[in-house]
C-alpha cells in the first residue's frame, strides 16, 4: 500500500513538472515545445495576430471575388 502511494505521489509531481510549462505555452497560443520562459513582447504578439487576421481576410476576399466573377451557366 505504501509503495502505491509513493508511486502515485511521484507520478503526480513529475506530471505537474511536465504539464506546467506545456500549459503556459498552450495558454499563450505558442507551440507546446517552445521555451515557456522566453521573453515575448506584446508588440511581437500583436504583429503576429494582425498578420494572421489579415491573411485570413485576404483569402476570404479572394474567394468572394472568385465566386462573384465566375461565369454563369446558360
Amino acid at each position: 500500500m505504501k509503495s502505491k502511494v509513493k508511486t502515485f505521489l511521484l507520478g503526480l509531481i513529475l506530471g505537474g513538472l511536465v504539464a506546467f510549462p506545456l500549459g503556459m505555452n498552450f495558454g499563450r497560443g505558442e507551440p507546446l515545445l517552445s521555451n515557456p520562459f522566453a521573453d515575448r513582447s506584446v508588440g511581437a504578439r500583436v504583429k503576429r495576430a494582425v498578420k494572421e487576421k489579415t491573411e485570413a481576410i485576404v483569402d476570404s476576399t479572394k474567394e468572394t471575388i472568385h465566386d462573384a466573377t465566375r461565369p454563369r451557366e446558360p
